[in-house]
C-alpha cells in the first residue's frame, strides 16, 4: 500500500501527540513493507528527505505568520500536493484546520480520519469557534470513508451522534525503564520527593482544581508545573498560584528529559476531562507513574481501578497529604505497565491500522 499522513507539523516529533502517532505508525508501517508518506511543515527542523523508512514532503506552512489561520493553509497545501502522489491510503490525523478542504481530496484514495477528541468541548474556546469546531466535526465525518476513534467512548459518540460505524483503534506508548536521575539535577528536586503535573496550560485539564489542592495541602513536596506558561491563562496561573511548593516548568518535548520526570515523581496529576485516550496518560503509565486523575470515564477507560481520581481540590489535597506507594498503589503501577505492553503498544496498533487499510482496500473492491 502507499499510505499518506497529513495532519502534523512533521516528523521526528518535536511537538505532540498527532506527530508521535505519525512516526511510531509510520516506521512501523514502513517496516511492514508499505510506502509510508507523512507531510511536514517547511519550517521543521528536520529537512532530511526521509526518516526511518518513511518518506517526508515538506510543504510550506505559514502558521509563523499568520497565527493559527495558517495551519488552515498549510493543511490545503498538503492537500494540493496529495493528488500528485498516487495514495491508495490518506490517513488524516485531526481535522481541524482539514475539515474545510476535505471536499478537495483527491477520488482515488481512502480517506480515514483518526478523529481526536471533542475539541468542541474545550472551555478556552469562545462559542463561535466551539461552533465552528462542531461543524468541522461534522464535515470529517460526514466526508471520510471512514472514521477511526482512539477510545471505546469516542467510538460510541461518533456513532450515536452520525450513524457512522467507527473502528476503535487505540494510542500506544513504549515503556520507559532505566531511568537517569542526574536529569533531576537542573531541576533541583531529588526523586520522589516531588509531583508533576505536565499538560497544555487550559481550563479543561483542571490545572486550577489541582493547584488549589496543593495549596490546601499540608504536603510540602514541590509540584512541577510542565507546560507553556508564557500565555494569557498561564500568567494568570502564575499570578494567582504564589507559593513555593509550586513551580511552573516551561514544557520540553526531550523525551529523555519529561520520561525522568515521570518517572521519578511521587504523584503524577493527570487534569485532563475532554477527548479519548490521552497521549501523555499512556506515557505517564508507561513511566510507572502513581496517578491520580480527574475522575472522569475517557480516564476511567484507560485507567480502570489502577489509579486514585479527584473531583475536586479537596481530593487533591487528600492524594498529597496520604498517598504513598503501598501494596496497592504498587499493584496499579503493575497493571498499567502490562495494560501497556498488552494492548497500548505501538506494534500491535501498527498492526490494528494495517489491518483496517487492508479491509477498506478489499471493501471498496468488492
Amino acid at each position: 500500500m502507499k499510505i499518506g499522513i497529513l495532519g502534523t507539523r512533521g516528523i521526528p516529533n518535536l511537538y505532540g501527540g498527532f506527530e508521535e502517532c505519525a512516526q511510531q505508525l509510520g516506521s512501523r508501517l514502513a517496516k511492514m513493507g508499505h510506502s509510508v508518506w507523512v507531510y511536514s511543515s517547511h519550517r521543521h527542523p528536520y529537512v532530511n528527505k526521509t526518516f526511518e523508512g518513511i518518506e517526508i514532503i515538506h510543504k510550506y506552512d505559514p502558521e509563523h505568520r499568520l497565527g493559527t489561520a495558517g495551519q488552515f493553509f498549510y493543511d490545503l497545501n498538503c492537500i494540493i500536493d496529495s493528488h500528485q502522489r498516487a495514495f491508495d491510503i490518506i490517513l488524516l490525523l485531526g481535522y481541524t484546520s482539514s475539515s474545510i478542504w476535505q471536499r478537495f481530496l483527491p477520488k482515488k484514495p481512502i480517506v480515514i480520519t483518526n478523529m481526536d477528541g471533542l475539541e468542541w468541548k474545550r472551555s478556552k474556546y469562545s462559542p463561535s469557534v466551539k461552533r465552528f469546531l462542531l461543524q468541522a466535526e461534522r464535515w470529517a465525518a460526514k466526508r471520510s470513508n471512514l472514521l477511526i476513534a482512539d477510545s471505546q467512548e469516542i467510538k460510541r459518540y461518533l456513532n450515536n451522534k452520525y450513524s457512522t460505524e467507527s473502528v476503535y483503534v487505540s494510542y500506544g506508548a513504549k515503556v520507559f525503564k532505566n531511568g537517569d536521575d542526574s536529569i533531576l539535577e537542573s531541576y533541583n528536586i531529588a526523586k520522589g520527593d516531588y509531583h508533576i503535573l505536565i499538560a497544555r496550560l487550559e481550563p479543561e485539564n483542571n490545572i486550577e482544581t489541582i493547584l488549589k489542592g496543593v495549596l490546601k495541602s499540608e504536603s510540602q513536596r514541590i509540584t512541577l508545573v510542565v507546560g507553556n506558561h508564557e500565555t494569557k491563562y498561564g500568567e494568570y496561573l502564575k499570578s494567582t498560584f504564589k507559593d513555593n511548593r509550586i513551580r511552573f516548568v516551561r514544557g520540553t518535548y526531550k523525551k529523555d528529559k519529561i520520561n525522568n520526570l515521570r518517572f521519578f515523581s511521587h504523584i503524577y496529576f493527570h487534569g485532563h476531562s475532554v477527548g479519548g485516550t490521552n497521549p501523555g496518560l499512556l506515557e505517564a503509565m508507561a513511566s510507572s507513574c502513581l496517578i491520580v486523575a480527574h475522575n472522569n470515564k475517557f480516564n476511567r477507560e484507560v485507567l480502570g481501578e489502577n489509579a486514585t481520581y479527584f473531583n475536586d481540590e479537596v481530593d487533591i489535597a487528600n492524594a498529597l497529604d496520604h498517598l504513598e506507594r503501598g501494596a496497592t498503589q504498587k499493584e496499579q503501577i503493575k497493571k498499567n505497565l502490562l495494560s501497556i505492553k498488552d494492548h497500548y503498544n505501538w506494534q500491535l496498533i501498527a498492526e490494528e491500522y494495517e489491518i483496517v487499510f487492508q479491509q477498506a482496500l478489499i471493501g471498496r473492491r468488492s
